[in-house]
């Protein structure tokens, strides 16, 4: 059986996505339905963007997951084709997983703006810790 420790933080964080996708679709289709939004009225972005506010947060979160995290998969994928997988490298993708988890609950339910900012810049901390402890493995 093949099993690499670093894996398992790169499985967290697609399950993140793919579970904030479905939450957003579910907020999104109770809102059309709720708010009798006719769904041709959403074929432009201006029009999703004045008439779901309340599935703003959610299709928000959404789009950041696609985002900063990219640089996080990249990462896992470099520690892979490396052979590097030292425990320091994996606690902090876990630790990276672990604060944009906090980022996306906070931005998909009360969406206190200090909050999420506090999280996302620890987020992006540990995930320049990354590089950096990647950068030393290929320079070293």
């Amino acid at each position: 059986m093949f099993y690499q420790p670093i894996l398992l933080p790169l499985l967290a964080q697609v399950t993140l996505t793919f579970l904030v996708w479905v939450h957003l679709y579910v907020t999104r289709l109770t809102e059309i339905s709720r708010k009798n939004i006719e769904p041709q009225d959403l074929a432009r972005r201006t029009g999703g963007q004045t008439l779901l506010v309340d599935s703003a947060g959610p299709s928000d979160n959404f789009k950041n997951l696609l985002e900063m995290p990219m640089l996080f998969f990249i990462a896992i994928l470099l520690s892979m084709m490396l052979l590097l997988q030292d425990m320091l490298l994996v606690q902090l993708a876990w630790a990276y997983v672990i604060l944009r988890t906090f980022h996306s609950l906070i931005h998909c339910t009360y969406n206190k703006v200090l909050h999420r900012f506090t999280v996302y810049i620890a987020s992006t901390l540990v995930l320049i810790l990354m590089w950096l402890r990647l950068a030393l493995y290929i320079l070293d």
